[in-house]
Formats: C-alpha cells, structure tokens, sequence
C-alpha cells in the first residue's frame, strides 16, 4: 500500500495575516513560503522514501510541490480535487469582517462545522468527498511512498475521515505551513 504524506504548503501573504479565508483564491507563496518549501524538499530528500509528489493546483501548492519535485528530480502531478474548500463569498475576507457581518453562520461554523455550507462555496462533507477521492486514486496509480501538497482544510478534512468526531472535529486538526502528517 503507497504510504500517503499530507504537506501543507508554504506560507502566503493571506497565512501570514492569520485571519484571510483564502478558498480557490490563486494565492502565490511570500518569500518565506518558498524558503519553507525549500526545507520541506531536504526533508523528503533526507527522511522519506518520496516516489511521486502530487499536489492541489492552487499556485501556492502547486508553488510548494515544484520546489520539493525539482529537489528529488519528481514532476508534481496535479490534481484540483486537492484544492483548499471553495469558502464562496468569503474568499479574501477576514474572520472578524465575517463573524461581523454573519455572525451566526460564523457561530455555525466555529461550534458546529459538519453543518456549515459556505455562502457561494461548499460544506466541509463535499469537500472531505473529493479529497478523499483523490487520495483514493493518489494510493491506487501505487509507488512506495506519495507526498501530497495541498491545504490546511484539505488535510483537516481527511483527518476527520479517521477522527471518531468526524468533521465536528475540524478545528482540532493544526498543521503549519509545509508541516507534514501521514495519512
């Protein structure tokens, strides 16, 4: 079975403010994004047996995988069931400005986020449906060991695949820039 390793991508300038609901938006890495991606590639080069590297291609992702294939001499493969949940009419916005102007939906999505259909975008379950599709067929083209670049949400909702809480356990699943958790 190919062992699945989970990378969120590098930092962009929407992850550094901390608070930007980045969804499909096209976001590219900052500088220090591509540093990280740089210290993701000896990662894989030195710790893990990477085989193929896929990724979301969302440019931030897209961004991560091509510095850590150009380092183990892998050509990402891309896949937009990878990308980070459509959040609709709240891309680009910020949590406060959100939890402002809707602030039960907002409440809907802290304390019960199994029930949250963004407004314009997807709910977390269709989301977790086409990840964990693509992770399928990510496992079954085979290869000893598959490293997968995408996005905080992405990987949150996989989790929750294996998580007794299912998807009310959303939030609980952190990972930082070019972390990496085996799926």
């Amino acid at each position: 079975m190919t062992r699945l390793l989970l990378a969120r991508h590098g930092q962009t300038d929407d992850n550094l403010a901390g608070d930007v609901f980045q969804g499909f938006r096209d976001t590219p890495l900052n500088d220090t994004g591509r540093r990280q991606a740089e210290v993701l590639a000896a990662q894989a080069e030195a710790d893990f047996p990477v085989d193929a590297v896929w990724s979301s291609d969302l440019k931030r992702a897209r961004e991560t995988a091509e510095i850590v294939g150009a380092a183990l001499d892998l050509e990402p493969k891309l896949d937009p069931r990878l990308r980070e949940g459509n959040r609709g009419a709240w891309e680009g916005r910020r949590f406060a400005e959100v939890e402002r102007a809707e602030p039960e939906l907002y409440r809907t999505l802290r304390s019960t986020p199994e029930q949250m259909r963004f407004p314009g975008g997807e709910s977390l379950a269709e989301q977790q449906q086409r990840v964990l599709a693509a992770l399928s067929d990510i496992r079954a083209a085979g290869g000893q060991c598959a490293l997968v670049v995408c996005h905080l949400g992405s990987i949150r909702v996989a989790l929750c695949s294996r998580d007794p809480r299912g998807l009310s356990g959303f939030f609980a699943h952190e990972v930082e820039n070019t972390g990496v958790v085996e799926f």
